[in-house]
C-alpha cells in the first residue's frame, strides 16, 4: 500500500470515528437504501469529512461521483483512499481552473438524479452548459452562503429548474458550521500558512455574518485586536455591541496586520485599499470564491512576486512595501488549513444526508424552488448531537404546550 493511500485511509477512519451523528443516520440509510438505483453528483471540498458523507450515500445505494468545489481544497490522500473504496472521485490539490471545470463536468456526465453542491457550480452548469441533463435531476442541496445567493437569484428570475434545499440556513448548519467551524478553521489556516503571532496584532474582519462572527470571536480569543467592517447597519451595531471596533474598510485597511474577508461578495479589498495597507500586511479570504480580495489588482500593482512559503505569496510594491496573500486568495481554511473541525461537519453532513434522502423519496413531488430544511430534520440532528454529548434537556409538558399555543390564557 502506498504511503499516500495509507494516510488517506487513516484520515477517513479518524473522521468516521468522530462523526457520531452521521453514523446514527447511516445505520438507518443502509437499512432502507433510499438511494438504490439513483445517481448522486457531489461538488464539495474533497477531504476526510466529505469522504465519509460520500461513502455513506454509496452504502445507502447511490452511485456517487465526487469533485472538488474549489481548486485548492482537495486532500490528495483522501482522494486516493476514496478511489480505493470504489468511489468515483475527480479532484486534486492545485487544480488549474480548466481542470476544475473539467472535473465538474465529469461529475455531471453521470447524469445525476440528486446533486449535493457547495457554491452552486454544479447547479449553475446544469442550467447553462448542460441543460440536456435537467430532465434527470430530482433536486439538489446547497450548503454555502455564496451558493444560496446564486440559487435564490435563479429562483427570482424564474430560471430554477428543480427544487433545492437551503442547507446553509438550517439552524444546525449556520449556527455551528458557519460560526464555530469557520472561526476555528480560518485561524488554523492562517497559522499553518504563516506561523505568525496573532496576539497584540490588529486583525480586520470584513463582514459580520455568521462566518465573520466566528472569525472575529476566535481572533479575539487569540489575543488579537479585532476591527470589523460592514455594509449592513444592523450587523455593524451588533459587532459594536459585541465589543469590536467598527469602521470603513478604507480606514481599517491602513491599520491591519491581518485582513480577512468573509462577505460572500466581490471586490471587498481592491487597489484603493491595497495602496494604503501597512508593510507586511497579511491578506486572507474565508469566503467561498476568490473574488473578495482583488488579487488581479495586486498583480498589476506589484513590482515583484514570489512564493515565500507553501501557501504564502509575497507581493513587492513600489516604495519597498511587501504584502502577503494566503492561498492565492481562495478560502484559507481549506487552501492552507484542514477545513472545519470533524464534529462540526458531522452535523452539517448529517443534514446533507437527510435532505438528500428527502429528495430521493419525495423530490419528484416538490416544486422547482428553494426550500428551507424541514424543522424535523434540524431537530433530529440536534437531538442526536445532544445524545452523543451526553446532554439531557427538558421537554414541554402538555399544559406548557397548550399555554404556548393559546391566545386566551393570560398570567
Amino acid at each position: 500500500m502506498s504511503e499516500l493511500l495509507e494516510r488517506g485511509r487513516n484520515r477517513l477512519e479518524w473522521a468516521r470515528a468522530h462523526m457520531g451523528v452521521l453514523a446514527a443516520i447511516r445505520k438507518d440509510l443502509v437499512k432502507t437504501k433510499p438511494f438504490r438505483g439513483l445517481r448522486v453528483g457531489m461538488a464539495l471540498h474533497v477531504e476526510a469529512k466529505t469522504g465519509v458523507l460520500a461513502l455513506t450515500l454509496k452504502e445507502a445505494g447511490a452511485h456517487v461521483r465526487l469533485a472538488s468545489c474549489n481548486p485548492l481544497s482537495t486532500d490528495d490522500a483522501v482522494v486516493a483512499a476514496l478511489r480505493d473504496e470504489g468511489l468515483d472521485t475527480y479532484a486534486k490539490k492545485w487544480e488549474t481552473n480548466a481542470e476544475y471545470d473539467d472535473n465538474l463536468h465529469k461529475v455531471l456526465d453521470l447524469k445525476p438524479n440528486v446533486v449535493i453542491d457547495d457554491g452552486a457550480d454544479l447547479i449553475y452548469r446544469l442550467h447553462t452548459k448542460r441543460r440536456e441533463l435537467l430532465r434527470d435531476v430530482i433536486g439538489a442541496n446547497e450548503e454555502t452562503t455564496t451558493g444560496i445567493i446564486r440559487v435564490r437569484a435563479m429562483e427570482r428570475e424564474k430560471k430554477l429548474a428543480f427544487p433545492v434545499f437551503d442547507v446553509n440556513d438550517a439552524q444546525m448548519k449556520h449556527l455551528f458550521d458557519n460560526r464555530y467551524g469557520t472561526g476555528q478553521s480560518t485561524i488554523d489556516g492562517i497559522m499553518t500558512a504563516t506561523n505568525l503571532l496573532l496576539a497584540g496584532k490588529r486583525f480586520v474582519v470584513a463582514g459580520y455574518g455568521w462566518c465573520g462572527r466566528g472569525v472575529a470571536m476566535r481572533a479575539r480569543g487569540m489575543g488579537a485586536h479585532v476591527i470589523v467592517t460592514e455594509v449592513d447597519p444592523v450587523k455593524a451595531i451588533e459587532a459594536k455591541l459585541d465589543g469590536f471596533e467598527v469602521m470603513r474598510m478604507a480606514d481599517a485597511a491602513k491599520l491591519a496586520d491581518f485582513l480577512v474577508t468573509a462577505t460572500g461578495d466581490r471586490d471587498v479589498v481592491t487597489a484603493k485599499h491595497l495602496r494604503t495597507v501597512k508593510d507586511g500586511c497579511v491578506l486572507a479570504n474565508a469566503g467561498h470564491f476568490n473574488v473578495e480580495v482583488s488579487v488581479a489588482d495586486l498583480e498589476k500593482m506589484a513590482t515583484k512576486k514570489r512564493r515565500v512559503r507553501e501557501f504564502v505569496d509575497e507581493y513587492s510594491l513600489r516604495g519597498g512595501k511587501k504584502v502577503y496573500v494566503l492561498g492565492e486568495g481562495r478560502l484559507v481554511n481549506l487552501a492552507a488549513g484542514q477545513g472545519h473541525p470533524v464534529e462540526i461537519m458531522d452535523m452539517s453532513f448529517a443534514l446533507q444526508a437527510l435532505c438528500a434522502e428527502r429528495l430521493a423519496t419525495k423530490g419528484t413531488r416538490m416544486e422547482a424552488r428553494v426550500y428551507p430544511v424541514p424543522h424535523e430534520l434540524d431537530e433530529r440532528v440536534a437531538r442526536l448531537k445532544l445524545r452523543e454529548l451526553g446532554v439531557a434537556i427538558d421537554r414541554l409538558t402538555p399544559a406548557q404546550r397548550a399555554y404556548l399555543a393559546s391566545w386566551t390564557e393570560g398570567t
